[in-house]
Formats: structure tokens, C-alpha cells, sequence
């Protein structure tokens, strides 16, 4: 049984069984909140009834049927009939979800991309493209990000321009992107590891700084040469807490990827919410939403898994806070 008293600790921790039921709460609680505010959204449109067999009707009962321009001239009308005055029409009365679909419909949206959008094959690309721009990103940023921290005069020559890189609207260098690469892959990760390395760059090189001198004494006092302290100290101090910056970069490559896969027609998850929107499909583009989180709930996991085995130290005394 939870502990009442523990939830409302400063700082207090929780038993992985205690946070296992409140994430399954807190999911139900969203979920519920997220239906009943889609139903308090919703509103009731007159359409056509596609199920019927209009040619049995009257000419003069089909005129709202063949005519969008009558239906919408004479909508108030039509509003306060009964649902058995509007079927004389070939009418009906539809739900719909222009602001917030309903969790029943998203749901639905799923075997619908399957079928008709490739939504694993769009999805697989995706993590393609993300997973190639983390890995330029990660192959650029640490060399330079090390030369800034530690020589003072690259540090001194470059280090606040490419600071300034980082207030760059992202979304506006788009068009030099394609510009200078076009509109295939090749831009695509490129611009997705641009988005990570002017943050990476700047995070590397405060890690260096982070380094305590207790540690660079020590070696020192030993005899160690520069390239032994940093390969004794500054190597396994930033990596082993950079990892979680690029855990948390990575994060937002993702808002990154939906941008760059509207821009044409080569696949991607991006591209498939573009889609949705054109269709006019709110539901399909909440269901790809969930992908995407899903996606980025597995992917941290990912991360904090690799980061146990390469840096087990970090978790022995993590749940010791006190």
C-alpha cells in the first residue's frame, strides 16, 4: 500500500511499485480528462447519409443530397428537424471532433495508418534519419567541443561564436539547408545534427570546466603529461555525464524531424502528420503523436541502459539523496 505520508516528503523517494501505480493513475486520470474535454468539444454536423440508397428517394427529397450549397443555405433549417425528418432527406446527424478527437478514435486511426500510410515504414525511416543526425552530431561536437575546453586559444578564438550559434531560429536555416544539400536524406541528417551540435558544443565544453581540481592535482602530482590527464580525468568525466545531455538533445531532435519531413515528399513520420493535416484527419495526427512519445519513452530507456553498463558507478548510491 502507498505510503500517504511519503508522497508529501521534500525530496522524498518512491518504492518502484509506488511509481509503477501512480503512472498508471496519473495515465488514467489524463486519459479520462482527455475524453471528457474532446466530448465537451465536440459538436453535432448534418451530413449526407452515405449508407442509404438515394435513388429510391423523390427528386425533391434529394435536393439537400446532390447539393452541397442548399445544405449549407438552408443549415438552420435542417438543425431543427427531428432525425427522422432528416433521414426523409438522406440526412443524419454526425459527431465530430474539430478541436480534440476522442481517445476512441485515435485509437482506431491506427489500423488505418497501417493499411494506408505505412506508418512502420514511415516510422523506421524516421528513427533512420534521428538516429544518423545524433551520430554526426555526437562525431563533430565532442572533438570540438574538447579543443574548445581545453586550449585557451581556440577557446578564446571561437568559443562565444559558436555560443551564439544556439539563438538561432533553427526553423529559418531550413532553406540554406536545402539550398546547400537539396531535398534528400543527406539534408535532412545534416540539419538534424546542426540542431544538436550547437547545443552539444557549448554542454561539452562546461563538462571540462566542471572538472574538480582535486582530480587534476592528483595526476599531476604523479607526473602525469597532458595527454595522460586528459586521458585519466577529462575523457571519463564528460563522457560519463554527457551522456545525459545527449540523452536529453536527442529528446528534441524529434521536434526537429517533423520539420524537415514536410518539406517533400521522401517519407517519414512528418511527412504522415502533413498528410493527416491536408486530410483534414486530427485523429491520425494524435495517433503518430503517440508514436512519436512512444518512441521517445523507449529510446530514454535506451540511453539509461547504456549508461548503467558504461558508467555503473554513477548508480550505485543514486537513490541515496540524503
Amino acid at each position: 500500500m502507498v505510503n500517504i505520508k511519503k508522497l508529501f516528503e521534500l525530496r522524498g523517494n518512491l518504492e518502484s511499485k509506488d511509481k509503477i501505480v501512480l503512472t498508471i493513475i496519473g495515465a488514467v486520470i489524463l486519459i479520462v480528462l482527455w475524453f471528457v474535454m474532446a466530448e465537451f468539444l465536440s459538436k453535432s454536423v448534418i451530413t449526407q447519409d452515405e449508407s442509404i440508397d438515394i435513388s429510391k428517394f423523390a427528386q425533391k427529397e434529394r435536393v439537400y443530397y446532390e447539393s452541397d450549397s442548399l445544405l449549407i443555405a438552408n443549415y438552420d433549417v435542417l438543425e431543427q428537424m427531428s432525425t427522422k425528418e432528416l433521414e426523409s432527406f438522406g440526412l443524419k446527424k454526425n459527431k465530430v471532433y474539430p478541436l480534440l478527437p476522442s481517445p476512441i478514435k485515435v485509437i482506431k486511426a491506427f489500423p488505418d495508418l497501417n493499411q494506408h500510410d505505412d506508418v512502420i515504414g514511415n516510422t523506421f525511416y524516421s528513427i533512420k534519419l534521428n538516429f544518423l543526425g545524433y551520430l554526426l552530431a555526437i562525431l563533430v561536437s565532442i572533438p570540438i567541443g574538447f579543443i574548445l575546453g581545453l586550449i585557451p586559444l581556440f577557446r578564446g578564438l571561437f568559443s562565444q561564436i559558436i555560443n551564439s550559434y544556439r539563438f538561432i531560429p533553427l526553423t529559418a536555416v531550413t532553406g540554406i539547408f536545402i539550398m546547400w544539400l537539396g531535398l534528400g536524406s543527406e539534408m535532412k541528417v545534416s540539419f538534424l545534427a546542426f540542431g544538436i551540435i550547437v547545443y552539444l558544443i557549448p554542454v561539452v565544453v562546461q563538462r571540462i570546466d566542471e572538472v574538480q581540481n582535486v582530480y587534476l592535482n592528483t595526476v599531476f602530482t604523479l607526473g602525469a603529461t597532458s595527454w595522460q590527464t586528459i586521458r585519466t580525468v577529462y575523457i571519463p568525466y564528460v563522457f560519463s555525464k554527457i551522456i545525459d545531455d545527449i540523452r536529453v538533445l536527442t529528446a528534441i531532435s524529434w521536434t526537429y524531424i517533423t520539420i524537415v519531413e514536410m518539406l517533400n515528399k521522401g517519407g517519414g513520420i512528418g511527412e504522415l502528420i502533413w498528410t493527416a493535416k491536408r486530410q483534414s484527419r486530427i485523429d491520425k495526427a494524435f495517433a503518430i503523436l503517440i508514436i512519436i512519445v512512444v518512441i521517445g519513452i523507449l529510446q530514454d530507456r535506451l540511453f539509461v541502459m547504456i549508461d548503467r553498463i558504461l558508467f555503473p558507478f554513477k548508480h550505485i548510491n543514486k537513490g541515496n539523496k540524503h
